[in-house]
C-alpha cells in the first residue's frame, strides 16, 4: 500500500519478485518495524542483530537453546526455505492474546531470523514466513561487505533518515530505523550521528517554526512551489508512522484503532488518511470485501480545513484503489461527516 500511495497502480508479483527472486533486491528485517528494505542495509543492522543476540535472556528465555541450535541446523540440512509449520508437532494453538501464541518451533526461527543466522526468503500464500540460511538468501555480494562499526552503522542510518525527511528533529531521524537517540555512556546514539552530520555540512540545524524542538535540514532538500499529492495513506506509511511528527506537520492528530474495543474507536477499525496536496484532509475506514467483489468505506470523515473538492477528489482515488485491488465497485456506508457527500461523488463515478 505505501508503494501504491506513490506511484498508482502497479503489478503486486513485481514486489514479490524483488523480494522473493533472484537477484534479491528486497529482504525482510525489524528496520523501522519488521518490512521490506533494500538488501544493502544488511551490513548496518548487524549491530541490531548482535543486540537482540545478547538479550536472548529477556525475550526469548522460553525457547529451548538446544532445540533452538536442532532448528538451525534442520534448516541448512534441508537446503531450501522452511516455514515453522513444518518443523512443529501440529499442535493447535490456543487464539487468545490477539492470536500471538507461537510454537516453539516459530520462536527458535525468529530467534535465530532476529540474530542473522536466518534470513527470511519470502512468505506463503497465507503469509507464513519463509526462513533460510542468510547464504541462500541474500546476493554474495552484500554477504560479503564489511561490517561497520555500531556508530558507523547509526549513523549510515541517519543519513538515511534525513534525506527521506528532508526536515526533522532528532527524535524523528532517530525513529525512522528505531534507533536509540541518547543512549548512556558511549554506546553508539543517533544524537551523535545527527552532530556528526552537522558537522560534515549534511545537516544544518534550524528552527522550524511551530516546533518546540531545534530540527535538521538535509543540504539536498528542496521546497517545491507546489505539492499535487492525492494518496490514500497506509497506518504504517511512512508519511504518519510518526505520529508526533504527524501533528506538529499537519495539525492531524492519527492514531491507529485496529487493538481498541470496537465501542471505544473514534473513526473505525482500519483507518487510512487521504492526503490531498500537502496536508491530510480526510480519513476513510476501508475493508476489502473480496468474496462480494466491493471496496467497503465503513466510515469517512472530513478534516476541519478540508477544502471543498475534498470528497470528488476522495472518490476518484477510491475507485483507483477499489480497481487495483480488483474490486468492481466501491460502497460508501453512512457513517462519518463526509460520507453523504462521499457516497454522491461515488455514485457519479459509478
Amino acid at each position: 500500500m505505501p508503494l501504491f500511495s506513490r506511484i498508482g497502480p502497479y503489478d503486486p508479483a513485481l514486489l514479490v519478485r524483488a523480494a522473493e527472486r533472484r537477484p534479491r533486491r528486497l529482504v525482510e528485517y525489524w528496520a523501522h518495524v519488521q518490512a521490506l528494505m533494500p538488501v544493502e542495509l544488511w551490513p548496518l543492522m548487524r549491530h541490531r542483530m548482535d543486540f537482540y543476540r545478547e538479550r536472548r535472556g529477556k525475550w526469548w528465555r522460553d525457547v529451548d537453546p538446544a532445540f533452538t541450535a536442532w532448528v538451525s541446523s534442520e534448516v541448512a540440512a534441508r537446503g531450501r526455505p522452511v516455514t515453522a509449520s513444518e518443523l512443529d508437532d501440529g499442535t493447535p494453538r490456543s487464539t487468545e492474546h490477539w492470536g500471538w501464541n507461537w510454537s516453539q518451533a516459530r520462536q527458535a526461527l525468529d530467534y535465530l531470523f532476529m540474530v542473522g543466522d536466518l534470513a527470511m526468503a519470502g512468505r506463503t500464500s497465507q503469509f507464513e514466513p519463509r526462513y533460510d540460511l542468510p547464504e541462500r538468501v541474500l546476493p554474495p555480494d552484500v554477504l560479503a561487505l564489511p561490517t561497520p562499526s555500531p556508530q558507523e552503522a547509526v549513523t549510515a542510518l541517519v543519513r538515511r533518515a534525513a534525506r527521506s525527511h528532508g526536515v526533522a528533529t532528532a527524535t524523528c531521524l532517530a525513529d525512522y530505523y528505531r534507533l536509540r537517540q541518547q543512549p548512556a555512556s558511549d554506546a553508539p546514539s543517533a544524537q551523535r550521528a545527527v552532530d556528526e552530520l552537522v558537522a560534515a555540512g549534511e545537516l544544518e540545524r534550524v528552527q522550524v517554526e511551530g516546533w518546540r524542538k531545534p530540527a535538521y535540514l538535509h543540504r539536498d532538500a528542496r521546497l517545491p512551489r507546489r505539492v499535487r499529492a492525492r494518496a490514500l495513506l497506509s497506518p504504517f506509511d511512512p508519511v504518519v508512522w510518526q505520529r508526533e511528527r504527524t501533528e506538529r506537520l499537519f495539525g492531524f492528530r492519527y492514531r491507529i484503532e485496529i487493538y481498541v474495543p470496537a465501542p471505544q474507536r473514534q473513526f473505525g477499525y482500519y483507518v487510512l488518511p487521504f492526503l490531498l496536496g500537502d496536508r491530510p484532509v480526510g480519513r476513510v475506514d476501508l475493508k476489502a470485501d473480496r468474496a462480494a467483489g466491493v471496496l467497503r468505506v465503513q466510515s469517512a470523515w472530513r478534516e476541519p480545513d478540508a477544502p471543498p473538492e475534498t470528497a470528488a477528489e476522495l472518490a476518484t482515488e477510491l475507485e483507483r484503489l477499489g480497481r487495483w485491488l480488483g474490486q468492481e465497485r466501491v460502497v460508501v456506508g453512512p457513517r462519518g461527516d463526509l460520507a453523504p457527500a462521499l457516497a454522491d461523488e461515488v455514485s457519479r463515478i459509478g
